[in-house]
């Protein structure tokens, strides 16, 4: 009935084409043109009758749901109990590629045999048909954003592996894009701890000249104290001042949804692969982070296809960023090692 009044009303009243309704309701252009042309003809009589009784039949005639002829229609063998048990089977295959025996999932000939076990009667096409439709149905589709200068910046951590002064060593790479300009700057860092956090954001925005209305985290414990229900975060102390103190919005990422902050993603794995494939050994830390910087604005002044280079798209966002305010200085980052003898001295005492 809600069809049928739509498409009366938009052909009637809205003076649309026939084609038009049935794309915009997403119908058959065939059906859309009997339930016009089956009003109009009953509309025609009603117009032309005389006498009331007719009237009132036809009044009602016109007004009644549409009525489909099923007399001569096949019995629907998939039936809402045969979907359960597919959905049930499909969760099986789910959980176990959680746990990580994906050899050991059912396929589709699999999930018909079983069926046909229960004393279902279906046939193999109508269940592949069926798995194929609520895949389909279940499949996230992923939007590209658009963003406008100096709107947004995804930051992330990543690890490296180098060695200095001889020693294997896990090094943590703080990284920033921003999402407009594809610019990538980043910092080598001992740890994730809070001091390396907020000394990473000071430094950039330091590097860049302002500062980028929303940052976009993940949910680690640097920025993430606690979850509030399934899906709320609340802040970490660290992460709300510094947003207080120069002004930034801050958005966290759904749990396991990488792809939310898909820039910084890329540019880690990026920026590992092009800069530390060259060269992963060095004398000591500082020479380390000195050749890090030398490969990043390289890598940013390279001219791309059809494109300025990342530096040149950054210089041009710059008039779009949040104005610069002094440093947020609220931590030194030093490495402190200690010597053979202080450790020879610490195992007699």
């Amino acid at each position: 009935m809600i069809e049928k009044q739509k498409i009366i009303i938009a052909y009637h009243n809205k003076k649309k084409s026939q084609r038009t309704i049935a794309r915009d309701l997403g119908l058959n252009r065939r059906t859309v043109a009997r339930y016009i042309k089956d009003y109009n003809r009953k509309k025609a009589r009603l117009l032309a009758a005389r006498d009331n009784s007719q009237q009132e039949e036809l009044t009602t005639d016109i007004v009644d749901p549409p009525r489909y002829d099923t007399s001569s229609r096949k019995k629907v063998k998939l039936t809402e109990e045969i979907l359960t048990r597919i959905h049930f089977y499909l969760q099986q295959n789910e959980q176990k590629k959680k746990e990580g025996k994906c050899k050991q999932q059912r396929k589709k000939i699999d999930i018909f045999e079983a069926l046909r076990e229960e004393g279902f009667a279906i046939g193999y096409t109508t269940i592949c048909n069926a798995i194929r439709r609520i895949s389909q149905e279940s499949r996230e589709a992923y939007i590209r954003q658009e963003y406008a200068p100096g709107e947004v910046c995804e930051f992330d951590w990543g690890e490296v592996k180098l060695t200095i002064a001889g020693q294997s060593r896990i090094c943590q790479m703080a990284v920033f894009s921003p999402a407009w300009s594809d610019y990538r700057w980043g910092e080598l860092y001992s740890n994730q701890k809070t001091e390396s956090f907020l000394d990473s954001h000071a430094s950039f925005f330091d590097k860049i000249g302002g500062v980028y209305q929303e940052m976009v985290y993940d949910n680690s414990r640097v920025m993430v104290a606690r979850f509030v229900g399934t899906s709320e975060k609340e802040p970490t102390e660290a992460l709300l001042k510094l947003s207080l103190y120069y002004g930034f919005r801050f958005r966290f990422t759904n749990t396991y949804q990488a792809h939310e902050k898909g820039h910084v993603e890329r540019s880690v794995e990026y920026l590992r692969r092009k800069i530390f494939s060259k060269c992963d050994t060095f004398a000591n830390s500082g020479e380390a982070r000195a050749y890090f910087q030398r490969e990043l604005l390289s890598l940013n002044k390279k001219p791309r296809k059809n494109q300025k280079s990342a530096y040149e798209m950054l210089e041009k966002e710059k008039d779009s960023l949040l104005l610069l305010p002094p440093r947020y200085d609220t931590a030194r980052v030093t490495e402190a090692r200690v010597s053979r003898h202080e450790k020879s001295k610490y195992r007699k005492d």
